[in-house]
C-alpha cells in the first residue's frame, strides 16, 4: 500500500469515529461499517490506524477483559462532549454503559485528594448489571 492510500483510509477512518458521537466502537464495528459502504479495508490496517490515533491522543482505548474486544472512542480535538467518562459493564448481556456522573466525578475527586490514589479511567470499569438484566433503577 502506499501513503496515499493510507492517508485516504486513515481520513475515512478518523471521521467514522468521529460521527460516532462518543460511543464506543470495536474493529468488528469499523470494519462492518466500511464494508456496508463498499470499501474494502483490512483488519491490520485498522489496528495499525487505530494504534497510531491511540498513541496521538485522538481516541482512547479500553480493555474490559480478557474476553471482550477492545472498545475504541474518538476523544481528540477538544471535541469530546465531557472530559471524565466511566464505564460500566453488564456481567450478563456484556452491554457497556458508557457514564457521565458528577457523583462518580467526586469519588475520583475524593480518591486523589484524600487517599493520594488517581484512577485511570480508560481501564478502569465497574460490573453489575444494566436496567434491562435486572439491575435496579437510580
Amino acid at each position: 500500500m502506499n501513503d496515499k492510500y493510507n492517508t485516504k483510509r486513515r481520513s475515512e477512518l478518523l471521521e467514522y469515529l468521529r460521527s460516532m458521537g462518543g460511543r464506543h466502537v470495536t474493529v468488528n464495528d469499523i470494519r462492518a461499517y466500511f464494508l456496508s459502504q463498499g470499501k474494502s479495508i483490512g483488519t491490520a490496517t485498522i489496528y495499525r490506524q487505530l494504534d497510531n490515533m491511540v498513541s496521538e491522543g485522538l481516541i482512547n482505548k479500553y480493555t474490559l477483559d480478557e474476553t471482550s474486544a477492545a472498545c475504541f472512542e474518538y476523544v481528540g480535538g477538544g471535541e469530546q462532549c465531557h472530559p471524565v467518562c466511566f464505564h460500566c459493564k453488564c456481567v450478563n448481556c456484556g452491554r457497556l454503559i458508557h457514564l457521565h456522573c458528577e457523583e462518580l466525578e467526586k469519588v475520583q475527586a475524593h480518591l486523589a485528594a484524600e487517599h493520594g490514589f488517581r484512577v485511570s479511567l480508560p481501564r478502569t470499569v465497574l460490573y453489575g448489571l444494566c436496567q434491562r438484566c435486572g439491575g435496579e433503577a437510580t
